[in-house]
């Protein structure tokens, strides 16, 4: 990968003129809106960009500092940056976006021909701008200490084609949750992992682990969450189809789910559901619902994520819902192998046809997600750092446990077009599958079919597979 390199005020002046003289009807909005470094005063020009993030963390470090908001991080990252920056004095202005309004201001912006300059956000809801031709690829500011601390599955969820489009900075990893409570009273015991530990299972174990529980649990709780109302919590359905080794995605971005495996995978969850293993009603529950029932005690095993985990815990210590010994599993699978996926966390830079201006940025995202302070930062998530992870293991004893977990993650969208729009295609299949309209067989052949066309039609406009 490439270090960063190091120009001297002219060096950087030499540079800039050759990008401007090819940027095609682009050079005069250059020229105009971006200034390069006037050596003859040693005065810096000025560079103005704009940052979007929704709502991830409060404050610089944590939500406790006086005056702690979303945008404190950003904000002190950018003052640190600018007094340190050789090349132009940079001024960053950050504005938070509401998550249910950043497709509405992006596209609002992007046909405008005025979209920010950053924007930090999960790659699982920018992914789609990728295929759209509006994100500069940014491989020249990840160098190989960064790929070295780095673990290649976080790489993998943030390079679409050939090319790294975010850089990671946190992650917010998906496994199962369970009540150890719930299952020592069923006599599992030999079954509950640690209390700092994500705990892996044999599918033979689960299995096990779900027949007992159905025997032994009192009426009205029931051993495993399933849903399917609605698009939502998608990714542990996903998750649940390649358990019995299904690739779900081939190399060229097409769904392979209807295989032998991916059959097996759909046989399972509907013998499961039909056996009264999992909550009834799964064509009517949503994720929320299964979320609510597994905080009550009616569900002995759910799905779970960092954000959820410590929200459940702090509404246990607050009183809101009833006290209990919650702990981590990931998915099992046929071949022994755990399954787990995340979503990672980072930064993007769009194209604005100004390459001044696109140089600062790539330097300004290098520089938060590089600096040894503001890694740090990643703490309010889970690190993608593992010297992150390892420093903030006595505090966060997860952050270990998730880090070692790494090697068990799979890319759940493939990082394909139209990603968003496949996303409601899977959830009728399985309603049908639940309520006996389709085979499981059926379902997982028509949710091939239709998600195909989805991904055959975005792939006719993406910047990445019109190459």
């Amino acid at each position: 990968m490439f270090k960063k390199r190091i120009f001297t005020a002219a060096a950087a002046l030499v540079v800039v003129m050759g990008m401007l003289a090819g940027c095609a009807g682009g050079g005069q909005k250059d020229a105009e809106n971006s200034g390069s470094t006037d050596t003859s005063s040693g005065k810096k020009d000025k560079v103005e960009l704009s940052l979007w993030l929704t709502p991830q963390w409060k404050g610089v470090m944590d939500a406790s500092e006086q005056n702690a908001d979303y945008d404190s991080f950003f904000k002190y990252a950018a003052d640190k940056f600018s007094k340190q920056y050789d090349k132009y004095d940079v001024k960053v202005n950050v504005q938070v976006i509401a998550g249910d309004q950043r497709d509405e201001m992006l596209n609002v912006n992007l046909n405008g021909g005025t979209p920010p300059d950053i924007f930090f956000e999960s790659v699982f809801a920018m992914g789609d701008y990728v295929h759209r031709g509006a994100l500069e690829p940014l491989d020249d500011i990840v160098d190989d200490a960064a790929k070295k601390d780095i673990d290649q599955k976080y790489w993998d969820n943030v390079t679409f084609g050939d090319k790294v489009y975010f850089y990671p900075f946190a992650h917010n990893p998906g496994t199962l949750a369970y009540n150890a409570d719930m299952f020592k009273n069923a006599g599992l015991d030999s079954y509950v992992g640690g209390e700092n530990e994500i705990k892996t299972w044999t599918l033979d174990d689960y299995d096990n682990i779900l027949k007992t529980l159905k025997d032994k649990l009192p009426k009205g709780s029931y051993p495993m969450g399933l849903y399917a109302l609605n698009n939502q919590g998608d990714t542990w359905n996903l998750a649940y189809l390649r358990m019995f080794g299904n690739k779900f995605f081939d190399d060229q971005g097409n769904i392979i789910v209807n295989d032998e495996n991916g059959v097996k995978a759909a046989d399972w969850l509907k013998k499961i559901y039909d056996e009264g293993y999992t909550n009834p009603g799964a064509e009517s529950v949503s994720s929320n619902d299964a979320n609510a029932m597994f905080q009550n005690q009616q569900l002995a095993i759910s799905f779970t994520n960092p954000v959820l985990f410590n929200n459940s815990k702090a509404d246990m210590e607050a009183g809101k819902a009833p006290k209990f010994d919650i702990r981590l599993a990931n998915i099992p699978s046929a071949s022994g192998k755990p399954l787990s996926f995340t979503y990672v966390i980072g930064a993007s830079v769009f194209k604005t046809g100004d390459a001044v201006k696109t140089q600062v940025a790539k330097d300004f995202v290098k520089f938060f997600s590089t600096d040894p302070e503001l890694v740090k930062a990643s703490k309010n998530s889970v690190p993608v750092r593992s010297s992150v992870a390892a420093e903030f293991k006595d505090q966060y004893p997860l952050f270990a446990a998730y880090d070692a977990n790494a090697s068990n993650l799979f890319n759940f969208t493939g990082n394909v077009p139209g990603y968003s729009e496949l996303r409601q295609v899977l959830y009728p299949e399985l309603q049908a599958m639940y309520i006996g309209e389709k085979t499981p067989a059926q379902a997982v052949k028509d949710y091939q079919e239709k998600g195909n066309d989805v991904i055959q039609k975005a792939k006719e406009s993406s910047a990445i597979f019109k190459k």
